[in-house]
């Protein structure tokens, strides 16, 4: 009963820290808070390899880290120094987050490209990203779900245009991610 108590006191205080206007920080279990940027939200240092995921664009099979939690997509390639040419990041964004998407390249050193992508896993737009750019491409579609960043240049190299369709070996990204 003690420890329901403490539990209790701890949710109150959580609830008048957000209530006072404190931004609320995601934290990863077992990071200090002291690893996050405040202000953005993002780890101060390049994040480990998260769990990865075989994807297909066409006939092309890539390797991609999958970046889900608020931490890793506000983290994202920040820090890192390479990326092999047929592997990626794909973001991966909750159903109450389906919308309009603007990347930017915050502590960002590779030059990347980008896929804004529909929930259905189909690309809508394709964007170059320069490294250090702080402003942001700003998304023309407003139905968008996941983010797919590779090696900047890759998708034309491999013919990947609008309209085609990523895949995992579970389906489409809705049904891999989302379910059904």
């Amino acid at each position: 009963m003690k420890s329901f108590g403490n539990l209790l006191v701890l949710l109150v205080a959580g609830v008048l820290l957000v209530g006072c206007g404190k931004p609320a920080t995601p934290v990863l279990a077992g990071m200090p808070r002291s690893e996050i940027d405040p202000v953005h939200g993002h780890l101060l240092h390049a994040q480990s390899k998260l769990p990865t995921v075989k994807v297909w664009l066409g006939r092309e099979e890539m390797n991609a880290e999958i970046a889900i939690t608020p931490v890793q997509i506000a983290t994202g390639m920040m820090y890192r120094t390479n990326m092999p040419e047929n592997e990626a990041m794909l973001f991966v964004f909750s159903d109450t987050n389906v919308g309009p998407k603007n990347f930017y390249m915050r502590n960002c050193v590779v030059p990347l490209s980008a896929a804004y992508l529909t929930p259905d896993g189909t690309i809508a737009e394709i964007i170059d990203l320069q490294p250090g750019d702080e402003r942001g491409v700003q998304s023309q579609s407003s139905n968008l779900q996941f983010v797919l960043e590779v090696p900047q240049g890759w998708f034309a190299r491999h013919n990947v245009r609008p309209g085609m369709a990523v895949r995992t070996e579970r389906g489409a990204l809705r049904e891999t991610f989302i379910g059904r």
